[in-house]
């Protein structure tokens, strides 16, 4: 992590000098000298970037960089599990069968993240470095919150029950949130039921959680697993958690800050506009208020924060990392699928490429479908693009050679209107209702085509391996060599 001496001000300063960073593939920066709107220097230092490359978010889910499809594949079994068949297959499953018991939470009586509490009149959102992302956004906004919840008719210590979740949390005045959520989200499902009886609902929000706490609650993660015990499995060790001071709820022990409140069950508030990972400032909606009863934090904290844009931002490398780890479920649920990308520029999720392997007619349109009703980020994918195995889904020029050789518009467009889509993409006629598109850019075989298909040109593997022998003597071929330029 670098350390950043010069005054950076929270409001859009450090925006931009993220941006920056991201470009040039830069470290996490720790900003020592945050200053307000007034040139208040801020209580604490700020952490931005944390995650804003790949080989940090590997390292923060506790894995190589390398190694992030075999924590996959753990994933896939946690949401399918079978039953082991026999000793050996028992002891080959020790690590997952460890991993499950160190998902058990141990309780700290006296967490790092109380040694202050503020409550009451000292209960003032504005003493937090709170960022400020872009201009005309109307407050500042926290922008790495876990916010934690509970279902309302359950038991508030359980843990495992607990949905974490990472949503914006705009600053009304000095004891006061909003909070916005989509609506098929854990929170804004536990919210409903909260409300639909009459109650608020208590709420903590950990900001600066170890990184795979903060990981977990962005991860597809199994219904019945909950982020913040799964946590356990990536550190290997249980999670600590501790009793909140003033809701029924436990929080990260070793966080650095714990906001905790109660969410109304019917006051609302104007929520926006706010920059969003379309690259566009979404508009301005009601969302439930947050009334906050206290703030805890540990002796010298740091306050973590990003913001969030058109792709790349840190958001989107995120993202790109988290697809290695679906594409282990993805494949258990639709087998003939070899690779799957969503390309970070098509804002994470609303654009897919899939290849596979293809055995009959119409099995491009059947993995489209599939796809569409999987999980539910992919209800707001826009365009399913399905090629053969022989293409590399992320190399644009094998793409594009696919769909100019292999695909043809009146015959291979899949159109569906009236569909599920993310209500903040203002393409759709109307909000959270659109349309969805599916390209068959596979060979075409048996009754999809009565045409006699191509061959594609392919050299002898013979020929392939004279010209290797011969390529290594020559001096052009290999660049640590001097020869001609």
């Amino acid at each position: 992590m670098a350390a950043v001496k010069e005054p950076v001000s929270l409001v859009h300063e450090m925006t931009e000098l993220h941006r920056r960073v991201l470009q040039v593939d830069g470290p996490a920066l720790s900003l020592e000298n945050a200053v307000d709107a007034r040139g208040k220097a801020a209580s604490m230092p700020v952490v931005t970037n944390l995650f804003g490359a790949r080989r940090r978010v590997a390292a923060g889910l506790g894995v190589a960089e390398g190694r992030l499809g075999e924590l996959g594949e753990m994933l896939a079994a946690l949401r399918d599990p079978h039953p082991p068949n026999g000793l050996a297959d028992m002891m080959a499953r020790w690590p997952m069968l460890r991993a499950a018991m160190n998902m058990q939470s141990q309780r700290v009586k006296r967490p790092p993240v109380q040694a202050e509490i503020r409550r009451g009149k000292d209960t003032d959102l504005a003493r937090l470095p709170i960022q400020t992302c872009w201009p005309g956004e109307p407050a500042p906004l926290i922008t790495w919150p876990l916010v934690i919840t509970a279902p309302h008719n359950g038991d508030g210590r359980d843990a495992r029950r607990y949905n974490v979740g990472v949503y914006r949390l705009q600053m009304l005045d000095r004891d006061r949130l909003i909070a916005r959520w989509l609506a098929h989200r854990g929170a804004a499902a536990h919210h409903r039921a909260w409300a639909a009886s009459g109650r608020d609902m208590p709420v903590a929000i950990a900001i600066g959680a170890d990184p795979a706490t903060m990981l977990s609650a962005v991860m597809p993660l199994p219904e019945n697993i909950s982020e913040l015990t799964f946590a356990g499995i990536l550190r290997g060790e249980r999670p600590r958690l501790a009793a909140a001071v003033t809701v029924p709820l436990l929080v990260p022990a070793d966080a650095e800050i714990v906001i905790e409140g109660f969410v109304s069950a019917r006051e609302t508030a104007p929520e926006g506009p706010y920059g969003d990972h379309t690259g566009y400032y979404n508009p301005v909606e009601p969302f439930p208020v947050v009334r906050v009863t206290a703030i805890t934090m540990r002796a010298d904290p740091l306050y973590v924060s990003t913001y969030t844009s058109r792709p790349p931002d840190e958001p989107s490398v995120i993202g790109e990392a988290l697809n290695e780890l679906a594409l282990p479920l993805i494949r258990r649920q639709i087998p003939e699928i070899v690779d799957l990308w969503l390309p970070p520029a098509a804002c994470s999720y609303r654009v897919a490429v899939v290849s596979i392997v293809k055995r009959y007619p119409g099995q491009a349109r059947r993995v489209m479908m599939a796809l569409w009703g999987l999980l539910p980020q992919f209800s707001y994918t826009k365009a399913i693009i399905v090629v053969d195995d022989d293409i590399d889904v992320r190399s644009g020029d094998d793409l594009l050679w696919a769909i100019s050789t292999r695909a043809d518009p009146s015959r291979d467009l899949l159109i569906l209107d009236r569909t599920p889509i993310d209500y903040l993409d203002f393409a759709s006629p109307e909000a959270g209702l659109g349309g969805k598109i599916g390209l068959d850019a596979t060979n075409k075989i048996g009754a999809e085509s009565s045409r006699e298909w191509g061959t594609p040109l392919a050299m002898t593997s013979e020929v392939s391996s004279r010209v290797d022998r011969i390529w290594e003597n020559l001096s052009f071929a290999t660049k640590d060599r001097g020869g001609a330029k």
